[in-house]
């Protein structure tokens, strides 16, 4: 059953990252939520091209809640880089103690890192994220090549941190259960997501990749 489009549209050099993406949910999911939603994510990229985000901004409409922002910056204090709040903030999620926000990065941003994490070569990795409510980790593992399988096949898991089960947030929390993930990176230089599947609400939900367009070609949805 088809449940939202997802339309994401990346700004890389050498040097610094800026992605936006816009979800839009359909059918069911749009009379259930009415979620939709934007967000955008600068950073530059540090050694070994690792993602290192300046600043995440989402806007989103849920069913009673209309325009609520979420607006992070990652500020460097005390030798270690903090999730802080922005001016311009309504999204009402409480803020997580400060322990819980050091060194982190956001979900836009960790995909990138998943990326980087494969073309260094690593097997096995474990990437911090903050959305603005919750604190987890995302834990990876390189499955063996398997020919019948085209893509490069990953084994992820969230991992709770902080902020689930309502802890932190006014929306309704998932519980704080490892989650696995599935992703299917290309085999290719550019290491485009063909395949993202994880349990919601004890239903699969798979994001396929539908379409790419090149340059400043019109993508529609």
């Amino acid at each position: 059953m088809p449940a939202a489009h997802i339309r994401v549209v990346g700004h890389t050099t050498p040097d610094a990252y800026r992605i936006e993406m816009a979800v839009s949910t359909e059918g069911l999911p749009w009379l259930v939520s009415h979620f939709r939603s934007t967000a955008v994510v600068e950073g530059k990229f540090t050694a070994g091209r690792r993602p290192e985000p300046a600043s995440y901004l989402s806007t989103y409409d849920l069913r009673k809640r209309r325009d609520r922002q979420l607006r992070m910056g990652f500020v460097a204090r005390g030798g270690a880089v903090i999730a802080e709040r922005l001016p311009g903030d309504t999204s009402r999620k409480p803020v997580l103690a400060e322990q819980f926000r050091r060194n982190v990065i956001d979900p836009i941003s960790a995909i990138i890192a998943v990326e980087g994490a494969v073309r260094r070569g690593e097997t096995a990795f474990t990437v911090p994220v903050y959305d603005g409510a919750r604190r987890f980790d995302t834990v990876g593992y390189l499955l063996p090549r398997d020919p019948s399988e085209p893509g490069i096949h990953l084994a992820l898991t969230l991992k709770a941190i902080a902020g689930f089960k309502g802890e932190s947030s006014d929306d309704p929390d998932p519980d704080d259960a490892p989650r696995p993930v599935k992703l299917v990176l290309s085999d290719d230089t550019q290491l485009t997501p063909l395949l993202l599947s994880f349990p919601i609400y004890y239903f699969p939900l798979e994001v396929t990749l539908v379409r790419v367009c090149a340059g400043e070609a019109s993508c529609a949805w």
